[in-house]
């Protein structure tokens, strides 16, 4: 692995295996993938416990710090583009809104569906309905949320002198962007088998162990809103499994899409 290879540790990114009760459907890493390199923010917290991108900034910056004084070099990997552009870049000190707002958007999520509230993101605020994942319905309604109670775009928070010289002050280091890309044909091949392995591995029993919490930010995801919706039986096992299969490859372009936004990337195709 590249940490064997660097002799260095790795920070998780991804917004989901901190979760002690998440292991199957986030594909966490085995003991034998890790090959005894040191990974942070893996079975971290609980699902029980509120947790935020900026909270994680804030931890992974000084485990970050910690172990630059050690190694010359760290990997963080991921997983959520929020969650790593919060580390990279810095994310804002976003203002508190009246709770109202949060629950009126959720009703007319409900009521409304989701394309009504991107509609109104393009209108009160494009560059936002530009940046974020669009069919992330926590991302749009976070977005409106900060739109409506402060009378200013989501879009225009982080983006001043001050803002962006506090950010390159708490990150003292060079960051060198690279990311992977496979064939779509592989990827998705891959991807399908993926969900199979994960079915066989436990799946069902894994989301059906956290259906109490079914309302958590993290369950809110490809892997689990598939299954709820089978354990209502609100279709048969054979469409949970497609899908299941057909949201993985849709989130893994979503994905694609957000890291070609960052011309900082530098690209690595793998054809095995």
């Amino acid at each position: 692995s590249q940490g064997q290879q660097l002799g260095t540790e790795i920070i998780s990114a991804d917004s989901r295996q901190f979760f002690r009760e998440l292991s199957i459907g986030t594909a966490k890493p085995t003991p034998e993938e890790m090959q005894g390199v040191p990974h942070h923010f893996i079975d971290s917290h609980s699902i029980t416990q509120d947790y935020s991108a900026g909270r994680f900034a804030t931890e992974a910056l000084a485990v970050l710090a910690e172990l630059l004084q050690r190694r010359p070099v760290a990997i963080l990997t991921g997983g959520s583009g929020l969650y790593l552009q919060a580390v990279t870049d810095g994310l804002d000190e976003l203002p508190t809104v009246d709770p109202a707002v949060r629950q009126g958007l959720q009703h007319e999520l409900q009521t409304q569906g989701l394309p009504a509230l991107v509609a109104e993101l393009a209108a009160t605020d494009p560059v936002a309905h530009q940046r974020i994942d669009r069919q992330n319905h926590q991302r749009v309604l976070r977005a409106l949320e900060i739109t409506r109670g402060t009378g200013r775009p989501f879009s225009s928070y982080h983006t001043g002198p001050a803002a962006v010289a506090a950010a390159a002050a708490a990150r003292p280091f060079r960051v060198v962007k690279v990311a992977l890309s496979r064939p779509r044909e592989a990827l998705y091949q891959r991807i399908d088998q993926r969900v199979e392995a994960m079915l066989a591995a436990g799946l069902l029993a894994e989301v059906t162990g956290v259906v109490p919490y079914r309302h958590h930010q993290a369950l809110q995801t490809v892997g689990y809103q598939e299954i709820f919706g089978y354990l209502d039986g609100a279709y048969a096992y054979a469409e949970a499994v497609r899908l299941l299969q057909r949201n993985t490859r849709h989130y893994a372009k979503r994905q694609l899409t957000w890291l070609r936004r960052d011309a900082g990337y530098q690209w690595l195709t793998i054809n095995h």
